[in-house]
């Protein structure tokens, strides 16, 4: 999943370094780091357990299970890829400008086909999971908004979220009054797996090139077919974000009391999720979860607390915190490689056929892997400003520009 941005001042040139906006590049550094937090689990396991909540999980439910899991559930689930198509709207403006720039539009367009290239080759070759195809496809239809004002993007992509997140937490509670089920399922799915096919799942990913490549392929079509569904989401979290740039606020330059309601809103929201997020993943497994379905009710809104979490970062930068949101902006310089470095270490450890295959091993469940995600976080950190010391660029996002803009493009400082 990417939101990687060629900000540019001028049609045809990529933006010089000096040029980048910070609060963008920290805030994108903050969502490649989370980004991980999520996946880590569809890394490991099957795509299959999402989905079979009827049998007991294969790795036992103790303390650091439990609590590995109310972490990503309460502070990263659906936060990050919220962020991640906010600040992609946010490219689509910065990128293609408005929309009677005929030279920007080309290049808008060339640069969306060619991110819809590298998602087939990402989510077929590598990683189901791809988020940069669903983006591509996306961004075509919102490029044709950008020219609209702050005023009716935000108010469009407000509105289709919380009609989207309104009928998820009805959904919810329904699903935990008639079902017996809690906020994250429940029995009766008819898509859910037996214990057995999992484990033969397991077994096939285990086994390596060709037997795990089927597999992800096999997840990957159900997955398209799946984002279609995520379609008005999507596009309104790129419209919303889109205006929220036009309009100052993910640029860093909105008044201070409104970055403090904004943090506060996500802050109740955070606080409301973990409360009963945590009395679910206390409950044993397959009861009917104690919130009644009220986690699943703060989790609909998960874009509230996405937007709390940019208010954090911009208010930190303005007020004395600088130093500390600077060490997330060259990770975000470098997104798009520092995300698709992530599949690759990440699907090098499970199922890639030069790794350890540790695909399904019950060490590695919601509790340890939080090893391997704190790893990769301490790696990028380091690694991304001792690039840029050197490079312009990543060298994805170099590949990615040259291919853009139909000629090289400077690597080298």
């Amino acid at each position: 999943m990417t939101a990687t941005d060629i900000e540019t001042r001028t049609p045809l040139a990529p933006v010089a370094p000096k040029d980048r906006i910070f609060t963008l590049d920290v805030l994108r550094g903050w969502a490649i780091l989370g980004i991980l937090a999520v996946n880590a689990l569809m890394f490991a396991w099957p795509f299959s357990l999402e989905m079979a909540t009827e049998i007991p999980p294969p790795w036992p439910h103790d303390p650091a299970n439990i609590l590995g899991h109310w972490v990503e559930a309460v502070f990263f689930q659906d936060k990050f890829r919220s962020l991640f198509s906010m600040l992609f709207g946010v490219s689509i403006f910065l990128i293609g400008g408005e929309r009677g720039d005929e030279a920007r539009s080309g290049l808008l367009l060339r640069r969306l086909l060619f991110l819809g290239l590298f998602g087939l080759i990402h989510g077929l070759a590598f990683w189901f999971g791809d988020i940069l195809l669903h983006y591509a496809y996306c961004g075509l239809i919102v490029m044709l908004m950008r020219s609209w004002s702050a005023r009716r993007l935000i108010w469009i992509g407000l509105s289709i979220n919380l009609v989207a997140g309104l009928f998820a937490a009805a959904a919810m509670m329904a699903q935990a009054l008639f079902a017996g089920a809690g906020a994250d399922g429940g029995g009766g799915n008819p898509m859910a797996v037996t214990a057995d096919q999992l484990a033969a799942t397991i077994e096939l990913y285990r086994s390596g090139f060709p037997a795990a490549h089927i597999e992800n392929a096999k997840a990957w079509l159900f997955l398209q077919v799946f984002s279609i569904g995520l379609l008005p989401i999507t596009m309104g979290l790129m419209m919303l974000g889109m205006g929220l740039f036009k309009a100052g606020f993910l640029a860093g330059r909105s008044p201070t009391w409104v970055y403090l309601l904004v943090f506060a809103l996500g802050a109740g929201n955070l606080a409301f999720l973990g409360w009963f997020e945590w009395m679910d993943a206390n409950a044993p497994h397959g009861a009917p979860a104690p919130s009644g379905g009220l986690a699943g009710v703060g989790a609909s809104f998960a874009w509230v607390i996405t937007l709390g979490y940019a208010s954090m970062l911009i208010l930190m930068t303005r007020f004395g915190l600088r130093f500390l949101t600077a060490r997330l902006a060259p990770v975000g310089r470098m997104a798009f490689t520092n995300y698709l470095t992530q599949t690759l270490i990440m699907t090098s450890l499970f199922y890639m056929p030069w790794g350890p295959h540790w695909f399904g091993d019950p060490q590695w469940g919601p509790g340890g892997l939080w090893m391997i995600v704190g790893a990769i976080w301490i790696a990028q950190l380091i690694w991304s400003p001792l690039w840029l010391s050197v490079f312009q660029m990543g060298p994805l996002e170099w590949l990615w520009r040259c291919l853009t803009y139909g000629r090289m493009v400077p690597l080298r400082k």
